[in-house]
């Protein structure tokens, strides 16, 4: 454990992170969320030993995003003058889709419950999402005034398309778990009781692979949201003549030819 706000597991590669605040459903303000989750990401980028990430919370939300109630104090980022307010935006809320977009293994976010506002965010933030029949999304800062401010809209845009993000944007609703495996905000949805062992399942494959060309292949997903197609073959040349010299492409080939299990080393 990390910390009270955030629990962090390591086990066979799999680091399981969990939002820990489940009487107020996991808010991202009010407390100490933020710099706690981002405490963590930092500390499982860093490790070597870990290849994937689940990203959970405790039940029954997953995140309600902004605490409303803080909406209310006057001494909040909510009533600060504007440029104070935007700058509280970038030194808080916003180093969050920096800390998930930089990670260099992939993030499975496993939703047990409503994902509101920014906690809605949190999971387009991550690579892959899996939800439980008891998740619910909402895209709901228009129903309070506001926008979103913690660059929801940029991954929303790219992960839904342009259609289906105004939908969800402009009229602020809530998308139950079947509805999101229908929109493709999921990839499957599976018995509350069975989430976390599906998500595990999952990053097992993933945790499987060679530690050091997972991560690689992950920066050049990220290269390829950026870049145009000669600049992006250019980087994945660069990348694969890398992968060419590691000990674990050199253990995948020989396992292949002689039909055995690898045994990948990180190398």
């Amino acid at each position: 454990m990390s910390d009270p706000l955030v629990r962090l597991d390591i086990k066979d590669r799999i680091a399981t992170v969990t939002l820990n605040d489940p009487e107020r459903r996991n808010p991202i303000t009010g407390n100490a969320m933020i710099n706690s989750l981002l405490d963590t990401f930092t500390q499982v980028q860093a490790d070597p030993e870990i290849s994937v990430m689940i990203l959970t919370g405790a039940d029954p939300a997953f995140c309600a995003g902004g605490d409303i109630k803080e909406m209310h104090d006057p001494e909040s980022i909510f009533r600060k003058e504007p440029l104070a307010a935007a700058q509280s935006y970038v030194d808080g809320v916003q180093r969050l889709p920096l800390a998930l977009y930089n990670m260099d293994i992939p993030t499975i976010a496993a939703v047990n419950g409503a994902a509101v506002g920014a906690g809605c965010d949190l999971t387009m933030m991550c690579d892959m999402r899996i939800a439980s029949e008891k998740a619910k999304f909402g895209e709901v800062f228009l129903n309070l005034g506001i926008i979103p401010g913690d660059a929801g809209s940029w991954f929303m845009l790219r992960r839904l398309g342009h259609q289906k993000a105004a939908d969800l944007t402009f009229s602020g609703r809530m998308v139950e778990a079947d509805e999101a495996l229908e929109l493709g905000m999921v990839l499957e949805v599976v018995s509350h009781d069975k989430l976390m062992e599906r998500a595990r399942e999952r990053a097992a494959v993933i945790a499987s692979k060679p530690p050091r060309a997972v991560r690689v292949a992950k920066r050049l997903m990220r290269n390829a949201e950026r870049m145009d197609l000669p600049d992006f073959l250019n980087s994945a040349a660069a990348y694969q003549a890398l992968m060419h010299q590691t000990e674990d492409h050199h253990e995948a080939v020989s396992a292949f030819i002689e039909k055995r299990k690898p045994n990948f080393t990180g190398r």
